[in-house]
């Protein structure tokens, strides 16, 4: 039995092996590295608060407030936790947190589109751990899991036309330009330009199959 189904693994193409057979929604503890990602909670409120009160962060990113408050936060973590049985939120939301330490460094997340075959990637760091490679190996081990364990065809993300890191860590992971657009802005209360990237599963394995942006 079992060398039969080695050799059935073999007969798949490694697109076909790399796609779960049974779709997961849930939200797994992600490790690389030098991360571990988790889902928020109450301990991580100060520490979401400090570090997400930063206009050059929240005019980055679309549904960030500014000023941002320790009631904020704690809504934050109240909504994610929810999201994570009731939907709340509706998409897997992490802490970015060091390994060895504990200490909280930004947040990153998947939002399912309608279509039910694309997700959305979004991530921010804190400022004081920006220009270190955070936010690549958070974006890279979240890209991984939604495809290892979501039955999806791509994943997208955008970023401020700006935000030059942040597209400096889309490209790192493979995504490529699909175009531009507007989207609003809470912290800037209005619209804002962005570029929109795109990864399909097929340069995914492609790139996992070479060892490439990992």
């Amino acid at each position: 039995m079992q060398t039969e189904l080695l050799r059935e693994d073999q007969s798949r193409s490694p697109e076909q092996r790399l796609r779960p057979k049974r779709s997961r929604t849930d939200c797994p503890i992600l490790l690389s590295p030098r991360l571990v990602l988790r889902a928020p909670h109450e301990d991580d409120i100060d520490a979401l608060a400090h570090l997400a009160n930063n206009a050059n962060i929240a005019t980055m990113v679309s549904r960030m407030p500014h000023p941002y408050t320790t009631a904020d936060a704690a809504d934050f973590v109240r909504r994610a936790k929810a999201g994570t049985t009731a939907g709340t939120i509706g998409k897997c939301v992490y802490a970015i947190t060091k390994a060895d330490n504990g200490a909280f460094l930004g947040c990153c997340g998947i939002e399912p589109h309608e279509d039910g075959k694309t997700v959305e990637l979004g991530y921010w760091l804190g400022q004081p751990y920006w220009n270190q490679g955070y936010a690549t190996e958070a974006a890279q081990a979240l890209t991984d899991m939604a495809f290892r364990t979501r039955d999806i065809d791509q994943i997208d993300a955008r970023c401020r036309v700006m935000n030059v890191a942040s597209r400096r860590v889309i490209q790192k992971c493979g995504f490529q330009f699909q175009g531009s657009g507007m989207v609003g802005s809470l912290a800037l209360g209005g619209m804002m330009a962005v570029e929109w990237y795109r990864l399909d599963r097929k340069t995914w394995v492609s790139l996992r199959s070479w060892g490439g942006n990992r």
